[in-house]
């Protein structure tokens, strides 16, 4: 691991707007949904609108191709809801499908690899993807603008392409094995045999279309109208095990959010599906090992944190009956607006560009989620048919004070997540630090593994005190490899709102109400006024 590799200082300020915000890895992302703001929308038609323009400036991470996570706080009922819209295996599904191959290294999510590595990338790693459904089923119930509204930036940005920037072109050379196995991929992200270079359009043929046919349908389109058949169409071409029928019976799960109480303050998170549950034994830990926290963090502070991280993440194990994932690559983004809701949206295609596979009538890049699937019978997460995902490190939360907004967070990274986001909100509720203070702060990072990471900007002190209990691996923050995770979120403060994406994300940023213009493939002519 690197000491000081890199000889510069990253860090971020807020955004802040008095009547709401948006925080997503992507700033042209972040504007499609304040542009909704702006337009009188509540913090869901944001969050949608934000997550929809992801797929379009984004792709390698999320999209409609894939499944997600959402909290949402509604502050009118004072109350949290949650919505569970993950992958689902195909009917279909059969061990003999996933033979394991014990000469293939583990899949991201620690489980054996199967012959061909057929649950990590192609057609047959794919499941029925759930960002449609999970889009739709909260507009319908909580948002306040039409979905031709929300959609619209995204269709713009899908139409118009965006300009790759040298992290654009990063991203793809990561996954270019994989994309180059896919004909329609390779010919989007790797013209001429080569990863696509930095101020080139990035246009995604058909995408734009999909998402119109998506507003103007929503997901009973998506999942039993004719962009359903087009969907399916091609993945049985490409050897899926997905059906129409598959695709019709998937639903969203909506729930009310599990609660902890810290400082004061209440977490409303997802259960054992997510982080969430690790983040309420995050905290409980906390408070139990530093009942009276100090003024600021000290070295002590530090090592609390990274036993109660381990400590979290060992139960988490011992209940799904598997060894931690070690990455993925997700998108998470955040919305608050002028009344005080707040969404926490995360959604993922797991792996960096998902499946590798994009579809070509409707240029959707797929998700790889079998691969979160154990191809081992008998243990919690062993693959099944219809089974839906039932164990992510995905962690959306949303806190309240006195039945107030206070923050809304999650962050993209794998086995990461939790780590930070715990860390986020600790800071903020152990030391009352500002969003702009706690997200860049040095952090450590902890999962039940064989050592624990700390970033050496934490100081001697800190490192010394973590070296007592822990094999310490030094490293810095960097944009890559991202061993921090990557958070996004929005905090309420006087006078309204501050917004901050995470300092090692380039292209992430926050933006307040202000109208959208979309133009041309260039971010650099993409600017709204703050």
């Amino acid at each position: 691991m690197n000491h000081d590799t890199e000889q510069w200082t990253v860090s971020k300020s807020a955004t802040r707007h008095a009547d709401g915000m948006v925080s997503a890895q992507h700033i042209l992302a972040a504007r499609a949904g304040a542009a909704m703001l702006e337009q009188g929308g509540n913090a869901v038609d944001a969050a949608v609108a934000a997550g929809l323009a992801l797929g379009a400036v984004e792709p390698w991470m999320c999209g409609l191709g894939g499944s997600g996570l959402m909290v949402i706080w509604l502050a009118a009922e004072k109350r949290a809801v949650t919505l569970d819209f993950q992958g689902v295996l195909a009917e279909a599904t059969s061990f003999a499908d996933y033979p394991v191959d014990p000469d293939l290294p583990q899949t991201l999510m620690g489980f054996p690899t199967v012959r061909d590595n057929a649950n990590v990338e192609g057609y047959r790693a794919i499941t029925v993807p759930g960002a449609a459904a999970g889009f739709d089923h909260a507009l319908y119930k909580w948002g306040s603008l039409p979905r031709a509204t929300v959609a619209e930036p995204a269709i713009a940005l899908a139409r118009n392409g965006v300009e790759a920037t040298w992290f654009t072109t990063l991203q793809i050379a990561l996954a270019s094995p994989v994309l180059s196995r896919d004909p329609a991929s390779r010919d989007i992200y790797l013209p001429g045999g080569h990863p696509l270079a930095p101020e080139t359009p990035m246009v995604i043929p058909g995408l734009a279309d999909t998402l119109a046919r998506y507003s103007a349908g929503g997901a009973a389109e998506f999942y039993d109208g004719t962009l359903a058949q087009d969907i399916v169409a091609d993945l049985v071409a490409g050897g899926a095990l997905i059906s129409t029928e598959d695709f019709a019976r998937y639903e969203v799960l909506e729930a009310t959010a599990h609660t902890h109480d810290h400082r004061g303050a209440t977490a409303h998170v997802m259960g054992d599906v997510s982080g969430g549950t690790r983040l309420r034994d995050f905290l409980a830990y906390s408070a139990r090992h530093m009942p009276t926290p100090p003024d600021r963090p000290t070295p002590e502070t530090w090592r609390h944190y990274a036993n109660g991280l381990n400590a979290a993440f060992r139960a988490h194990n011992a209940r799904i009956g598997r060894a931690t994932e070690t990455g993925s690559c997700t998108s998470h983004l955040s919305a608050a607006d002028r009344h005080g809701n707040m969404v926490a949206l995360t959604h993922t295609l797991l792996n960096r560009f998902g499946s590798g596979v994009t579809l070509p009538r409707t240029g959707l890049l797929m998700n790889n989620a079998v691969s979160y699937f154990d191809p081992r019978p008998d243990w919690p997460t062993s693959m099944a048919p219809t089974k839906r995902i039932n164990a992510s490190n995905m962690c959306p939360a949303v806190v309240t004070r006195d039945e107030q907004p206070a923050f809304a967070l999650g962050a993209s990274g794998g086995n990461h997540i939790m780590p930070a986001v715990a860390q986020v909100a600790a800071l903020m509720l152990d030391f009352g630090m500002s969003l702009e203070e706690a997200m860049n702060h040095p952090r450590i990072d902890a999962s039940d593994r064989a050592s624990v990471r700390a970033d050496p900007a934490l100081g001697q002190a800190v490192i010394d005190a973590l070296a007592r209990d822990h094999d310490l691996e030094i490293a810095q923050r960097l944009v890559f490899p991202k061993l921090y995770a990557c958070v996004s979120a929005v905090a309420a403060e006087a006078g309204g709102w501050s917004g901050l994406n995470d300092p090692s994300q380039p292209s992430g940023g926050s933006s307040g109400p202000a109208p959208l213009s979309v133009s041309r493939a260039d971010p650099s002519h993409q600017d709204v006024r703050a």
